[in-house]
């Protein structure tokens, strides 16, 4: 039976605007529907053909083709319905998808040259450097290895025998590298089986790369650590992944950060601690320290007489590096008094000396006598 005019299927005028054509696609398709018309055969077969209609004259080219040519123009397997692009079903592209677009959003964004773009795409790869803590500061350049898929040489990565001349559109997917089937009221879209989504076929493969325009090569690589950079800090190389099938984008490089521990510093964000023994004398009659600074100074700490463990003073300016920024922390020196070990007798002397003067009046050591004065009265109670 001879197809009736696409026109007159979706009932509008030969110079329609697209806004008409969708609004006259829509009232149909909600009539003409399978699911509202279950076991009515008429009706599925005014849908088949609404869907084609629509699919043709809703694509400016198609439209150009069949007010030229008419039905003749999509005959010999030219454009029409049935490949990616064609109505069949009802979510044939620009059908009924279209209604649900439009009402919810659609899912993963928009159509077109995303998919076909990312067909064929490099895997990313990841990769782990360590640095020092020096390092970390002042930033550095470390050289990776990457083992991974570089663009074949002989071909330019086209994977095509005398490069991307001998490379074609796909007849299946005619380009589009997704194909569609119908499954009841779903239409399921998969990749195309006969050019794994490129939506490009060769005719003659590339003997060096057999076809998929990469070959297996060790990579080296410079990074740029930046300074003020954190541990576990993820550095992104775009396009510095697995190169991509036939020609298609490269995958990216994913370099994770980490830093090892310091004998020395300890890192808090921007700043820095670092633990500080002194000797008891020190600690009771004050004295001044020296102590390292990140970027290899020295910097001198006064200690206070009477200073206790876990007392801490603060250089400003003296801590971490910021990222991207002129900025620094602060360096935190936190005291830790030292018990004598290995007493010589003469300095054992002198300590018994000092806790037998100690314990006539003692007001050198305010917290203990202060406990202690607690702890009797709580004997007496």
């Amino acid at each position: 039976m001879a197809k009736r005019d696409y026109y007159e299927v979706l009932g509008v005028a030969r110079d329609a605007s697209e806004d008409d054509l969708k609004k006259a696609y829509r009232k149909l398709a909600m009539k003409w529907h399978p699911d509202r018309n279950q076991g009515n055969a008429e009706a599925e077969g005014k849908f088949k053909e609404l869907n084609e209609a629509y699919d043709t004259l809703k694509d400016a080219e198609k439209r150009a083709a069949y007010d030229r040519f008419g039905h003749a123009a999509f005959e010999a397997g030219g454009g029409g319905p049935g490949g990616f692009g064609g109505g069949a079903g009802p979510f044939g592209a620009g059908g009924f998808e279209d209604i649900f677009e439009e009402m919810f959003g659609r899912f993963g964004g928009g159509r077109g040259g995303g998919a076909r773009a990312n067909a064929g795409r490099g895997a990313d790869l990841g990769q782990e450097v360590q640095i020092t803590l020096e390092e970390a500061f002042a930033g550095v350049k470390k050289t990776v290895r990457v083992p991974s898929s570089v663009a074949c040489e002989a071909c330019s990565g086209s994977g095509a025998e005398g490069g991307s001349a001998n490379v074609q559109t796909c007849g299946t997917c005619r380009g589009a590298g997704k194909v569609r089937a119908q499954q009841g009221f779903f239409l399921i879209e998969r990749t195309c089986p006969t050019c794994s989504g490129t939506g490009r076929t060769i005719k003659n493969p590339c003997k060096i790369c057999h076809g998929a325009g990469r070959v297996q090569r060790d990579r080296t690589l410079n990074v740029s650590i930046p300074a003020g950079v954190e541990d576990g800090t993820r550095i992104r190389l775009s396009g510095e992944g697995e190169a991509g099938l036939r020609g298609a984008p490269a995958g990216d490089l994913y370099v994770d950060v980490g830093i090892a521990p310091h004998p020395i510093f300890q890192r808090e964000g921007p700043n820095i601690m670092v633990r500080v023994p002194i000797r008891m004398a020190q600690a009771a009659l004050g004295a001044s320290v020296e102590v390292p600074s990140i970027e290899g100074g020295r910097s001198a700490v006064k200690i206070p007489p009477g200073t206790q463990t876990g007392d801490s003073f603060r250089l400003r300016g003296k801590g971490f590096s910021v990222l991207r920024s002129a900025a620094r922390g602060d360096m935190y020196v936190q005291v830790a008094v030292e018990t004598p070990q290995n007493l010589t007798t003469r300095q054992r002397e002198l300590l018994e000396e000092f806790e037998a003067e100690s314990a006539k009046e003692d007001k050198s050591s305010p917290e203990s006598e202060g406990f202690f004065a607690k702890v009797r009265d709580f004997w007496k109670s």
